[in-house]
């Protein structure tokens, strides 16, 4: 079986392979992969797959830490046309066996560490999966034979450009996670996007830190990386210290993490002192980077790239470019090429012109083609052509877009809308807080009011008052927050996004917050 699309990503690790054999794919904890390897293992692990009677579409799932093997795993599935399912391994079994039923995989891989916690996920289904150990040496040549006849028996069917290679299953901040598809298409136009604002040569050596089961793991910078022929530094873990080591001791030119990565890098006591010379780029994404966050970053001669995506977008669809960075700070930029963008009226869906704020709606190549058997999900969020995201934007005269917040998080005090991300932009200027989440909560004279939830920043002390004066005099009354509590750290999603439904259930349960801050 060949591939014969044109945006197929089987091909990469075999023209790397001619183009760069000896040059170094991944270091993954010391460990080197060189291209022509990497391409041997990911070829003879498809044909592995093809000879056990797998076939296009078929799903492979996988719970481990970000591992070469499973970059192996990922180009071997390119390869041959199945469907890589990257799952977390910090679920509970309870969610691990939901996304393993809807997922519905063919085989499931498992790396030892995570053996019991797979083996209890197992114990909720209906019916158990094929499994193995993930050690690609090992499964090489020892691929079990799947549970089923491939789907429409599409083992010798040639690889197509709109044919599925990633179900990256979303972070579930507002409900059950669901499984987005994304395609060979969509993982090659996200990463020509990347490459044409946030440029990766084959001299790059790029640490990577998000996990692979989030799409940031694989279309913000690692894939893009192993197409130009640089090397990836893989980290399975998020460590401030580790991380600083490795950007100075591997001599790591850029990398990408979301803010909250950012803010424990520059609070750890060796940030001042750690050789940062390298790292000439770095990207943000997940969250708007605070100002002063900002700030400390570029004291240290890091150029930022800001920018926005969400998983359905494969993911990148708004960028503001390192040398605007510092002049248009609390925007996400522009739309990365290949990408197009317009503004809607929450309320009546008007496409609106000029400046306008409203609902951001997102089109192209890059976008999902849907979500995994779930037709009436997939039908509320693409209409008319466009990818609904959800997100409440501002796009100014000269068509620079700041995200204000998700629609479903904004709430409405005394009849004006407020927005939780506008307070917390203001709230995390104040000096001793580090990290903030504002909610709405009942209010029985105002209809809702905000609550802001605040983390203090090592060796700083602040009590409510102090905070609330602050915010007055830089938010309209309204949107300056009715309680502070303080706790010892923000519920974050796995792809770092605000778990803002636990505040509220921490808020209604009554939680003694003051007490719980105090401990810091």
């Amino acid at each position: 079986m060949t591939d014969d699309g044109l945006h197929t990503l089987g091909r990469w690790t075999r023209d790397r392979a001619r183009a760069t054999p000896k040059r170094v794919a991944v270091d993954d904890r010391g460990v080197t992969l060189r291209y022509r390897d990497l391409d041997d293992r990911a070829s003879d692990l498809a044909q592995a797959f093809r000879a056990a009677g797998y076939g296009v579409g078929d799903r492979v799932a996988t719970i481990t830490g970000n591992s070469s093997d499973q970059v192996v795993l990922f180009f071997a599935c390119a390869q041959a046309g199945l469907v890589l399912v990257p799952l977390s391994w910090r679920l509970a079994p309870r969610e691990l066996a939901a996304q393993l039923q809807l997922a519905d995989p063919a085989l499931l891989l498992v790396e030892d560490e995570f053996q019991t916690l797979a083996t209890d996920a197992q114990g909720r289904l209906p019916l158990p999966l094929p499994s193995t150990l993930l050690g690609m040496r090992g499964v090489e040549d020892s691929v079990p034979a799947p549970r089923r006849a491939p789907e429409d028996q599409l083992v010798n069917r040639e690889v197509h450009d709109d044919d599925a290679l990633l179900i990256v299953f979303t972070s579930g901040t507002l409900g059950p996670a669901k499984g987005v598809v994304l395609t060979h298409a969509n993982c090659f136009w996200t990463n020509l996007s990347l490459s044409r604002i946030t440029e990766i040569t084959s001299r790059d050596v790029v640490l990577s830190v998000m996990p692979q089961y989030h799409v940031g793991g694989w279309n913000i910078q690692p894939l893009l990386a192993w197409w130009m022929g640089a090397t990836v530094v893989l980290e399975r873990t998020f460590d401030p210290g580790r991380v600083l080591h490795l950007i100075k001791d591997r001599r790591i030119t850029t990398m990408m993490g979301v803010p909250a990565n950012y803010l424990f890098l520059a609070q750890h006591p060796d940030f001042a002192a750690t050789d940062l010379s390298s790292l000439n780029h770095a990207v943000v994404g997940g969250a708007p980077m605070p100002a002063p966050l900002l700030r400390t970053w570029h004291a240290r001669g890091v150029a930022l790239t800001q920018g926005y995506g969400l998983t359905e977008a494969s993911p990148n669809v708004l960028c503001l470019p390192d040398d605007e960075a510092r002049s248009m700070v609390g925007y996400a930029g522009k739309p990365y090429p290949h990408v197009e963008v317009a503004v809607a009226d929450p309320i009546t869906g008007e496409l609106l012109g000029g400046a306008a704020t409203g609902e951001l709606l997102v089109r192209g190549p890059g976008v999902f083609s849907g979500y995994f058997r779930a037709p009436e999900q997939t039908a509320r969020t693409l209409r008319g052509g466009w990818l609904h995201t959800g997100d409440l934007v501002r796009r100014d005269e000269h068509g620079y877009f700041a995200v204000i917040d998700r629609l479903t998080d904004i709430f409405i005090s005394g009849g004006e809308s407020v927005a939780p991300a506008e307070v917390e932009t203001v709230l995390v200027e104040y000096a001793a807080v580090a990290e903030v989440a504002v909610i709405g909560v009942p209010h029985e004279r105002w209809g809702e009011v905000g609550v802001a939830f605040i983390v203090l920043a090592p060796g700083f002390a602040a009590d409510e008052a102090g905070i609330l004066s602050y915010a007055r005099t830089q938010l309209a009354a309204f949107k300056v927050p009715a309680f502070v509590r303080f706790v010892p750290e923000i519920p974050r999603s796995l792809g770092s996004k605000v778990l803002r439904h636990q505040l509220l259930e921490r808020w209604k349960h009554g939680l003694d917050f003051e007490k719980i801050g105090n401990k810091q």
